[in-house]
């Protein structure tokens, strides 16, 4: 086949939708199909790393060509202005739904559009729980992480408390992680956390730690990638995901899994499936409940249980399986759209 995937954020960039696109994209080709990722991005200078095509703010004459090239559009996120050329090319367009397309009890103009929309493409949902929010069937496959690069490390020391990492905006709750921090040492728990990652609330957050008495207890490492954060998951017991919204899915639990952390993850939307037996949830945004979680953790709970579950919990979100799934998805979409 020869699929075009549309990723919105793309390498350079850092997040969890650009490593699904890259392992994905990775996981065709070396399945023997031809691959073009279209992204928004602007452009690195050595987009030749890949074992695919790179096209990067592609102008429209651009789009539609690479859409009358396809097999399959395939989106990983939707996007109505990338999807227009499938008035002009009639091609089996496949979504994967890495986020919400509809806010929970409340859709604007623009959701309801996204809603309608997508009835005229065959979706995959990353988490149980954005299946439930969709209006229209889709399939439930979790998404993947790089388990050639995230592993346990035997000889790295695993001798830190708390790890943090992702962006620093609001919306993570890394307030809410340093709150429950400060409720640990006034009760003489005295843990340390290590942020790692960058973002708009960075120095807010590092006035916060200065008010509560933590700066000795708290590293600020900035963004890493690569073998830098494996290391550093390698280095820590917990992995905390302190979110106040309802995360889609969370492929930094899946990492931080396969690195051996025990994962505290909010309950609400898809990160139960992303920790699965491996690790516990609290309620989003409560302190109290994940001091608590976090005392227990450390203090209390056999983690070996949870690292013992980590390798059947893996096997669904390794590249290979994930790709699988996908491709005979798509197969099967085209050689529908084939016979019609």
């Amino acid at each position: 086949m020869k699929i075009l995937l549309f990723s919105l954020p793309f390498f350079p960039s850092i997040g969890g939708t650009e490593t699904v696109s890259r392992v994905l994209a990775t996981e065709f080709v070396q399945a023997g199909h031809d691959v073009c990722v279209l992204t928004d991005t602007p452009g690195a200078q050595d987009d030749d790393r890949f074992p695919f095509r790179v096209v990067r703010c592609a102008p429209p004459h651009a789009l539609l060509r690479e859409v009358k090239w396809c097999d399959v559009f395939f989106h990983n996120s939707m996007s109505l202005r990338k999807a227009w050329p499938l008035l002009v090319f009639r091609r089996p367009w496949v979504i994967a739904h890495q986020t919400w397309l509809a806010e929970a009890g409340r859709k604007s103009l623009k959701s309801r559009i996204k809603l309608l929309a997508v009835r005229a493409a065959t979706s995959i949902s990353i988490s149980s729980a954005i299946a439930n929010r969709l209006d229209s069937p889709s399939v439930v496959i979790g998404n993947p992480y790089d388990e050639t690069l995230f592993r346990v490390a035997p000889e790295i020391e695993r001798k830190s408390d708390l790890l943090f990492v992702g962006n620093l905006g609001r919306v993570k709750g890394v307030d809410v992680l340093l709150r429950a921090l400060g409720t640990l040492w006034s009760r003489n728990v005295q843990v340390h956390l290590t942020i790692v990652g960058g973002g708009p609330d960075a120095e807010y957050l590092r006035g916060l730690t200065g008010e509560l008495g933590l700066v000795d207890a708290v590293t600020f490492t900035g963004p890493l990638r690569g073998d830098s954060l494996m290391r550093e998951y390698n280095r820590h017991s917990i992995l905390v995901i302190p979110s106040r919204w309802d995360e889609p899915f969370g492929v930094i639990a899946v990492e931080g899994i396969a690195c051996g952390c025990v994962p505290i993850g909010t309950a609400n939307g898809g990160l139960p499936d992303a920790i699965g037996c491996c690790g516990m949830v609290v309620p989003n945004g409560d302190v109290e409940a994940l001091a608590e979680k976090i005392e227990f953790a450390l203090t209390r709970a056999d983690l070996s249980v949870f690292r013992a579950a980590a390798p059947e919990h893996l096997k669904k979100h390794h590249g290979k399986a994930v790709a699988d799934a996908y491709l005979q998805l798509m197969q099967g979409v085209v050689e529908s759209h084939r016979r019609s």
